[in-house]
Formats: C-alpha cells, sequence, structure tokens
C-alpha cells in the first residue's frame, strides 16, 4: 500500500535485530521517512513527519484485524491516540493538535 502513494518505497524484509524487523523506506514529499515492524509484530515504528506519520499509522491501521487495537503515540509517549478503522490522516492529526 505504501508503494502506491510514494512510488519509491523500498522493502527489505531482513531482520535487523529482536526489535528491528520488516522495514520501509521511502521519499515523501516532506523528506526521508523510515517505518519498521518489530519482529514479533506488535510495534510499528515510524520516524518521519507528522503528516506522514498519521498517514502511515492509518494505512497500518487499515491493514490490522479491527479486533487488535492500535495506538500512536510519539517518541517521548506525551500522547497516545487509539486509531479507529476508517480514521483519515487529517482527523488524526487534529486528535495530536487537540491533545493537552
Amino acid at each position: 500500500m505504501l508503494q502506491g502513494i510514494w512510488a519509491d518505497t523500498v522493502i527489505n524484509p531482513t531482520i535487523r535485530g529482536e526489535a528491528r524487523g520488516f522495514t520501509w523506506s521511502l521519499q515523501t514529499s516532506c523528506g526521508s521517512a523510515e517505518a519498521y515492524l518489530d519482529t514479533d509484530g506488535t510495534c510499528l515504528y515510524i520516524d518521519a513527519g507528522l503528516t506522514d506519520a498519521a498517514q502511515i499509522a492509518c494505512i497500518f491501521r487499515d491493514c490490522v484485524p479491527r479486533s487488535i487495537e492500535v495506538i500512536f503515540c510519539d517518541q517521548g509517549y506525551n500522547f497516545d491516540l487509539v486509531i479507529t478503522p476508517g480514521t483519515t490522516p487529517a482527523a488524526l492529526i487534529g486528535k495530536v493538535d487537540a491533545f493537552p
């Protein structure tokens, strides 16, 4: 799905350690971005600007079974937001901006 939005996405299934499994690297209009799924599949780490991170997180939400809760947070855990199926990147960014 990421390649449909960012054609130059590089997918690397090589496991690089306990916490760094499947990796996607891409160039967006905001710069370089990287996302990686940890080896047990429970966390998706996104190193990107908020706009791109929100878009990647919403795509991920749509790929995960509805029974699994998906949380969006920043590196410092200053917020943690549940992403419900169908959440748009704009709505997610609005929730981040509204967080106290």
